[in-house]
């Protein structure tokens, strides 16, 4: 809240007195002073009143911020030089100091939307990355761009997108037979989708290549002849491998989404979502993100389309399953990051409403997975850098890039940490760690630094180690810590031998730190590392170590 108050009585005491009330107050967060120069009190000492309050204040620790508003031109000239020299901005009018505040409230905001710790997903099982990988690889190996459906569903199944089930004919009698199983186990009115399938179609309802709503074996190879002849018709160069076969999914009630991966010349992959159905383009309700996401920033790119107001409910239609929906994206987005092979994505539709989601019909086109690892205008999480390592103890440990969900486990991990320990690693004494110093640790920008965790069998955190890099990429600062109950089992060594390694794979040519002259175990684990010990220029209770990455 913005408290503002004007000169009440020509006394620039009555300035002071109330500057020193409001602060004193609980409810008032900022504080704006206006003044209107009039020929019965200066203008230039009430700005000193003010001044002089606001001094005491910061030197008591009680400051809070403070705009000034000197109306007039030369009369309030010396008034707000006085406030400025204490550090008190001063604007001409009340609607530009209005203005700075509320560009103070947007920052504000902005950087608590930094610090937040995202919702993690549902606790599914993780995405299958190397099926989904097989079946680009199989595409890429045949020469092939475009993933048939079945292949494009089959990359959605792996990253846990429900799909609906597609089968493979190849003849209109095949088509029959398989229509006949699709009902058996549909149940009493089940119904069938054929499709045409060619490589050579992308978009098939554009050639007649899409039968809904069939309701026996005998009209599903009807409908299958019909679409050989009227395909043939008119787009005779296009090879015919076959039909797909699918139950006929009736919510009458869900919603026709969009979902898809694109690649734009100057930020990379881009999330896409909007309003789907065969009327895409004409309705052109869509909205782009970049990847990586979370639930909230998932939800936010739902909240900029149009047809997010209609996905809340309405009138007789329930609010579809928007959970499930940024759910979709989110994995859509952790799927563009492990697959560079794709090329571009398209779910339409996506059918959301209050039960779920489900995709009816994708399209993946793929290529040979570019070079460039910073293609994405924000670098993904690095997930192929998981591994698994065996302490002297036997105990395996895993170790992987940190997550900013695991600012939970860091509480946790500081909590058991040793005084001395925090000491000794961080060159000083923490007090109890904050939400912002955890946030700082875990929500890092994976292109300028990294960190690895290392995580017993329960997902407890055991040590990290940390590798900020300087700008050129040329040199980057280590810091490692272990659970104070954990050492003398070597974590401390395999952590350090996994940011070397990482430190390899970028190119940086050199990893250095300073180390406290005491701390002999980290210095001894150093110089078996091949790092050079030096004494430091500015403090002789420092050591500065330092090692040439091959």
């Amino acid at each position: 809240s913005l408290a503002r108050f004007s000169r009440p009585a020509p006394s620039p005491d009555r300035y002071g007195a109330a500057y020193r009330a409001l602060l004193a107050d609980p409810g008032v967060d900022a504080i704006l002073a206006l003044n209107c120069p009039t020929a019965v009190a200066s203008s230039t000492d009430a700005a000193k009143a003010i001044a002089t309050a606001y001094r005491e204040s910061k030197s008591a620790g009680r400051a809070k911020p403070t705009l000034s508003a000197w109306l007039g031109a030369a009369a309030a000239a010396e008034g707000r030089r006085v406030l400025e020299d204490a550090g008190i901005p001063s604007f001409e009018t009340p609607a530009t100091a209005i203005e700075a505040y509320m560009h103070l409230i947007a920052y504000q905001r902005s950087q608590a939307a930094l610090l937040r710790v995202p919702d993690g997903l549902p606790n599914d099982p993780p995405a299958d990355r190397s099926a989904a990988a097989e079946v680009v690889a199989r595409a890429l190996a045949e020469n092939r761009s475009l993933l048939s459906e079945a292949e494009s569903k089959a990359v959605l199944a792996a990253y846990r997108i429900p799909v609906a089930t597609t089968r493979i004919a190849k003849t209109p009698e095949e088509v029959a037979r398989l229509a006949a199983e699709v009902m058996a186990e549909g149940g009493p009115g089940a119904r069938v989708v054929v499709k045409i399938w060619s490589r050579d179609i992308s978009h098939k309802s554009d050639v007649g290549g899409v039968r809904l709503g069939l309701l026996d074996p005998q009209e599903a190879r009807a409908a299958a002849e019909a679409m050989l002849r009227h395909v043939a018709a008119v787009k005779p160069g296009a090879r015919i491998e076959g039909f797909m076969v699918q139950q006929m999914i009736s919510k009458p009630l869900a919603h026709e989404l969009i979902v898809g991966i694109a690649e734009d010349a100057t930020f990379g992959p881009i999330i896409l979502f909007g309003a789907g159905g065969t009327g895409v383009e004409v309705i052109n309700d869509k909205a782009l993100a970049l990847p990586q996401l979370d639930r909230t920033l998932a939800h936010g790119l739902i909240r900029r389309t149009r047809i997010s107001s209609l996905l809340a409910g309405y009138r007789d239609r329930p609010r579809a399953d928007l959970n499930a929906v940024a759910d979709t994206l989110v994995r859509i987005a952790d799927l563009a990051a492990d697959l560079p092979g794709i090329a571009e994505l398209d779910i339409n539709p996506l059918l959301a409403d209050d039960t779920g989601v489900i995709a009816l019909d994708a399209r993946i086109l793929v290529r040979q997975a570019p070079a460039n690892r910073d293609r994405f205008a924000i670098r993904p999480y690095p997930a192929s850098l998981a591994s698994n390592a065996k302490l002297a103890d036997g105990m395996t440990v895993a170790l992987r890039p940190v997550r900013p969900e695991d600012e939970r486990l860091a509480l946790d991990f500081f909590a058991k940490l040793d005084p001395e320990d925090i000491r000794k690693r961080m060159l000083g004494q923490l007090k109890q760690p904050t939400h912002a110093f955890i946030a700082r640790l875990t929500q890092i920008d994976y292109a300028r630094e990294m960190a690895f965790v290392a995580l017993d069998n329960s997902g407890a955190l055991l040590g990290v180690s940390r590798l900020v890099c300087e700008p050129d990429r040329e040199r980057a600062e280590y810091a490692v810590i272990v659970r104070s109950d954990l050492k003398g089992l070597g974590l401390g060594w395999v952590l350090m031998q996994k940011l070397l390694a990482y430190a390899r794979s970028e190119g940086i040519k050199t990893v250095e730190g300073q180390v406290l002259a005491e701390n002999t175990t980290m210095l001894k684990m150093c110089r078996e590392l091949g790092f050079s010990v030096t004494p430091h220029p500015a403090d002789a209770n420092l050591r500065l170590v330092s090692r040439h990455t091959p």
